[in-house]
């Protein structure tokens, strides 16, 4: 039988696609501002560089010299006025504050209202990983469906769907986990 079932492939990749959405949403959670600098802050940002939208960070380096300060050498200095302006544009509310070919980034604080909103965000984010999660073990779920019109034993179903719960939960946690760092980094005074 050639489309028979590998339940141990399909439980890898399961487990990788699981991984995959905890991975995006620490990415997304990297770019919230919390008061803090952080280089991750400007991944989001594009550019308008040589005709293409470029990330900010392929023309620059990105440092932090300081806890409320993140500063972008850009390397070719045409590019100055072009990354300042798609800083400003990005929707970060931070002011670019440009020294020849050094843009600083002054990170301003945040007042309790903001850093409620940003911690909504953040739980946004992480109930869009819990749905993909979620997602990805109906996927295993239906794979364990079709195994079992293949001709798997009851037994052998309830075993791969007990697992997959628990790879399921053992990730949902991780989540949660990962929000209530976020939260509590951003409620941080």
């Amino acid at each position: 039988m050639s489309d028979e079932i590998d339940i141990d492939e399909v439980m890898e990749d399961l487990e990788r696609r699981m991984d995959g959405a905890i991975t995006a949403l620490k990415h997304e959670f990297a770019s919230l501002r919390t008061g803090r600098a952080s280089a991750a802050m400007l991944d989001p940002v594009m550019v308008e560089a040589y005709g293409s939208m470029t990330p900010i960070t392929q023309i620059g380096t990105v440092n932090v010299p300081e806890p409320r300060m993140v500063t972008l050498n850009i390397w070719d200095k045409s590019m100055v006025g072009a990354a300042e302006k798609a800083i400003r544009n990005s929707g970060l509310g931070i002011n670019p504050v440009v020294d020849g070919t050094i843009i600083r980034l002054p990170i301003p604080e945040l007042n309790e209202e903001r850093r409620r909103e940003l911690a909504k965000v953040a739980g946004q984010y992480s109930e869009k990983a819990r749905i993909a999660i979620r997602n990805v073990r109906r996927d295993g779920m239906d794979a364990i469906k079709k195994a079992k019109a293949q001709g798997m034993a009851e037994d052998e179903q309830k075993l791969y769907s007990d697992e997959i719960q628990k790879l399921t939960d053992k990730v949902i946690g991780r989540v949660d986990d990962a929000l209530s760092t976020k939260e509590a980094e951003i409620m941080q005074v």
